[in-house]
């Protein structure tokens, strides 16, 4: 038999109040002689009778009957109960809730079974109750409607089965998704409505957003969206900014919402006069203004001000001083749109850590998540450490939320407990890749990873490429904190095959080991070291190749070790948007093996932010590779053109032998300056356009100096167009480059496509 739940009906509090206001009542001066229960199948009598209020030789009092009928309702274990006289006896008479044999969903396509299975709190083998199933109908409709369905139904079902058991069955009805066909803005003057919808994690309904979910409607979601409005303008200068309201309105056929944003922009401000306040003895704040990252002048940004917070902070900690406390304290000048900050440093609360509690964590080790903690148990605790740890466990992106909050500890007033808790989310990637690239070819890739394996926070990646020009089949692992010390070490395999001879007559294939360890010696500045064992063989030289190449033919073997500083001041590594970063290297070859010389590159860039996706980037980078007691094989040395000298092909520019061959440089210098701008499309399209110039040259091996039939290291240069697309299948970026500046036997390129690669 099935039966819907919410249309059945229970009376056992109607009858018990008859109970209690009827016979027993007016035969109170009685007394209860003994209490009999019946009706029960799996509870014990003296469990229930455990429940009332009323024993064995207590009078038949209302107060007492309507006590324990409400007791015996509490337990959940009950349908029905009813109290009942037989002479000077009270009988109980109970009905129990039935016991789930198992739950199902029916109706269910776009929800899985696991994830609703995870939301319900009724489980098989625990008792049925109505309430609990209401509650669950409610917690469903939630899951459907934060996935943008608002139309779904939910209709529980029971199946009557022996022993007082019941299949629960919740019939779905998912309904239509409930997209969201505007987003509109009022009081905006600054920027305009598309901008503004761009800071947005809430998009419009488009064709092209089959890939994503955030152009359906999710309350919690516009919620973080009033957050992400707020943060757009204070990071703007718009100090005075609020949100005045936010409205949904759903249309009449419950097919879209229509979002309204009511915005009040102020004025906008700059930084004025920046100071920092020291009441800490023996520390003075003059002394700490170079840590200061806000600038008289500059627009004003409540980024920097957390970031100042973090580096003062910081350095106050560095000079002894465990509980500090750093205010930014800000006066408007309103009628010169200026922000004085002084930063006041006091000393904190004597508090100190008690404990770490994290929850959350089913597959992530505890210790994974302990060690990207600022804070321990036993340091005097510190807000904005506290702040810190909870970013970077964000930046981990092994967790979909990742909160860190603190609470006083019970009876201890100097003491505070630091809870942490994570949901976790999918870490494992597999990708099947297609493309094509001007210099490598029409390309396959296939790959794995595995960014938090065994939940150890550990990565492994496995990846093979089949390309025209080049394919390569390579294993790396990666412990990021190798022996419990922030370091990561790692190892990679790899085999490597070239096809060399459309600008150098030769094929080469390399199979190799690296082992690389890497460390953060301060916030912005990193070392990694590197030792490289690889034998390289070059083969199937062709026949009108000069001595030039021929000579190169055979097998070499190479051991080196290599060493990197990487100064970054960059937004973001990805996709910088400001800042600038420094990056200088040096490899040397000679720790047995074939091959003896010495590499040093310099490499930089600097990003400047013109404001609404207007980046303007300069970037360059010189090496210069010196031979020890011989030569440097034809594969170690420099060559220019293609991705690194737009306009030229691969190797298209430096010295060549009289068959047309390029055989490289002992020293190289590249350099570009791009403009990247929006292209008037929506932002999560991925495609914003390019100008940019590229110049560079290239200087001859050492032996082949005076002798090669065409070199010219001087400066060439081009300069071009471009579109770049982040599509959801890989990277896509098209050049058109025109060379400038060239010699008469360089190769030029006026074209060039790059689809999926990721050489």
């Amino acid at each position: 038999m099935v039966r819907s739940i919410l249309n059945s009906r229970a009376s056992a509090i109607v009858l018990a109040v008859t109970l209690a206001s009827g016979p027993v009542a007016a035969q109170q001066g009685d007394r209860v002689s003994a209490i009999d229960v019946v009706g029960m199948q799996r509870i014990e009598a003296d469990t229930i009778r455990s429940y009332l209020s009323i024993a064995p030789g207590d009078g038949f009092a209302p107060e007492s009957l309507d006590k324990s009928l409400r007791n015996l309702f509490a337990t959940g274990l009950f349908q029905d109960v009813k109290l009942e006289r037989e002479g000077s006896r009270l009988v109980v008479r109970v009905l129990e809730n039935p016991v789930i044999n198992r739950i199902a969903f029916e109706g269910n396509n776009h929800v899985k079974d696991e994830q609703l299975t995870g939301e319900v709190t009724l489980k098989p083998r625990t008792v049925f109750t109505r309430t609990k199933v209401q509650n669950d109908v409610k917690r469903l409709l939630d899951v459907y409607r934060r996935s943008g369905r608002f139309a779904a139904t939910v209709e529980p079902k029971i199946i009557q089965l022996e022993q007082n058991r019941v299949d629960l069955v919740f019939e779905i009805n998912e309904g239509q998704t409930t997209y969201v066909q505007a987003v509109n803005f009022v009081g905006n003057k600054e920027f305009s409505d598309g901008r503004l919808r761009e800071a947005l994690r809430t998009k419009e309904e488009r064709w092209y957003r089959f890939f994503t979910q955030d152009d359906s409607y999710d309350p919690d979601r516009l919620a973080f969206d009033r957050e992400l409005l707020r943060r757009f303008y204070l990071s703007r200068g718009y100090a005075d900014f609020r949100i005045d309201s936010v409205t949904a309105e759903l249309s009449p056929d419950r097919s879209g919402f229509v979002v309204t944003f009511t915005i009040n922009e102020g004025s906008r401000y700059t930084f004025g006069d920046v100071t920092v306040n020291s009441r800490l003895p023996d520390l003075n704040g003059e002394d700490l203004i170079p840590v200061v990252t806000t600038r008289a002048g500059d627009w004003y940004n409540s980024e920097e001000l957390e970031e100042s917070i973090q580096a003062l902070t910081t350095e106050v900690g560095n000079r002894g001083y465990a509980f500090v406390d750093v205010k930014p304290r800000v006066e408007r000048k309103q009628a010169e749109k200026k922000i004085n900050v002084t930063y006041a440093i006091d000393e904190g609360p004597r508090v100190f850590v008690d404990r770490i509690e994290i929850t959350g964590n089913v597959r992530t080790v505890d210790k994974v998540i302990r060690r990207e903690m600022r804070l321990v148990e036993g340091d005097a605790f510190n807000a904005a450490k506290l702040r810190r740890s909870s970013q970077r466990l964000k930046e981990l992106n092994f967790f979909e939320k990742a909160e860190v909050t603190n609470v006083p500890s019970e009876g201890a007033q100097d003491r505070t407990v630091i809870k942490v808790d994570v949901q976790e989310k999918s870490t494992g990637e597999l990708s099947f890749g297609a493309g094509y690239s001007t210099t490598l070819g029409p390309l396959l890739e296939v790959s794995a990873k595995e960014r938090n394996l065994l939940g150890l926070g550990q990565n492994l990646r496995m990846s093979a490429v089949l390309a025209g020009s080049k394919s390569q089949a390579d294993i790396s692992f990666t412990e990021p904190y190798f022996l419990d010390r922030p370091i990561a070490a790692g190892v990679d395999l790899f085999a490597i095959r070239r096809d060399m001879t459309s600008y150098s007559s030769y094929n080469s294939e390399s199979i190799g080991v690296s082992a690389r360890i890497g460390y953060q010696l301060s916030e912005r500045l990193r070392e990694d070291w590197k030792y490289t064992l690889r034998q390289t063989r070059i083969y199937d030289i062709e026949d009108d190749a000069t001595r030039y190449v021929t000579d190169q033919e055979g097998t070499t073997v190479l051991s080196s070790i290599g060493h990197t500083l990487l100064y970054d001041r960059r937004d973001s590594r990805l996709d910088p948007t400001e800042g600038w970063y420094v990056r200088f290297s040096q490899e040397f070859a000679g720790l047995g093996g074939d091959e003896q010389f010495l590499r040093l590159n310099l490499g930089g860039g600097h990003y400047f932010n013109l404001g609404d996706q207007w980046v303007l980037s300069v970037q360059g980078t010189t090496g210069y590779i010196f031979g020890i007691n011989d030569t440097i094989s034809i594969n170690e040395r420099y060559y220019v053109g293609g991705d690194n000298l737009r306009g030229f092909e691969t190797a298209g520019i430096g010295a060549r032998d009289s068959a047309g061959d390029a055989l490289g440089g002992l020293w190289m210098w590249v350099g570009t300056v791009q403009l990247d701008f929006p292209l008037g499309l929506p932002q999560e399209l991925g495609l914003t356009g390019k100008v940019f110039t590229d110049f560079g040259g290239l200087g001859p091996t050492e032996e082949l100096a005076g002798e090669t039939i065409d070199y010219d290291s001087s400066i060439r240069a081009s300069a071009g167009v471009g579109i770049t697309w982040r599509s959801p299948f890989g990277p896509l970026s098209l050049d058109l480059a025109y060379p400038v500046l060239k010699t008469s036997y360089d190769k030029t390129q006026y074209f060039r496509f790059n689809f999926g690669t990721r050489f």
